[in-house]
């Protein structure tokens, strides 16, 4: 069976769309927008120019926009899918997926055919994840691009025990209040992340190499700790936050393929 002459992968999350457009020889179009408070408007705009056979949609949005675009070949996966998929496209080798969006974790361990052997998923908290991160920079006065390079000038590392944000704001209050200084106060919050983080990468199985995606890939200082705790580096994709969109475009090419 020949492959579709072009197949779309849409990622509806809770801060950010991503689409991927794939054809026969790889892919041809990227493109990424901020959900805001109109996902379908948002997506409009990403593939009203585009001309595709079929459209694979994943993430929070994605039975939403199976059910507005009905102009669309559309099928919808589960993130859990698609991140498997871009990921052992992107990383053959990989047997580990760490993914922390805006609004959840994903961990995903894969078989070494690169299916999904067993995963975890904390979408039911904002705690730990790329919002808590970007709760705190605005709590602390610094731009989100910004926060892990920011804690990375601490000079010493500091617990915080709440990963709640309203009460981890008030924690961070109170220890600016004592005089600790606000980038040691920012690796605390770094490191609470990667603790809670690396409880769900034990739960699922610590088997190397790991896949670092979404978009607190993006945070250095998130990155370094892990690596640390880790006492290995990660494989972290050029576009880390396209992982999920191009996932779901590579299971619309198989589809085609059947």
């Amino acid at each position: 069976m020949e492959y579709a002459q072009s197949v779309a992968g849409i990622d509806i999350g809770s801060r950010s769309i991503e689409l991927v457009v794939l054809n026969g020889r790889g892919p041809t179009h990227q493109a990424k927008l901020a959900t805001t408070y109109d996902p379908l408007g948002q997506c409009r705009k990403l593939i009203e120019n585009v001309k595709v056979d079929r459209v694979v949609a994943t993430g929070y949005g994605r039975k939403l926009f199976a059910d507005y675009f009905s102009e669309f070949n559309v099928t919808t996966i589960t993130e859990i899918q698609a991140y498997a998929l871009g990921a052992s496209f992107l990383f053959p080798e990989a047997r580990t997926v760490l993914d922390i969006g805006g609004q959840d974790t994903k961990v995903i361990a894969l078989t070494d055919q690169g299916k999904v052997g067993k995963f975890e998923m904390n979408d039911r908290c904002a705690a730990g994840t790329g919002k808590f991160l970007e709760f705190m920079s605005t709590s602390l006065q610094v731009p989100l691009e910004s926060f892990g390079e920011y804690a990375l000038r601490s000079d010493r590392r500091i617990q915080i025990n709440s990963m709640c944000t309203v009460f981890a704001e008030s924690e961070a209050t109170s220890l600016m209040a004592r005089g600790e200084r606000p980038e040691n106060i920012a690796m605390g919050l770094h490191l609470a992340i990667v603790q809670r983080t690396l409880a769900m990468l034990r739960r699922v199985g610590m088997q190397p190499p790991f896949v670092f995606a979404g978009g607190v890939a993006h945070n250095l200082c998130v990155r370094r700790i892990l690596e640390e705790q880790l006492d290995r580096p990660l494989l972290i994709p050029e576009n880390p936050d396209m992982v999920g969109a191009l996932g779901a475009a590579l299971y619309g090419t198989n589809l085609n393929r059947k």
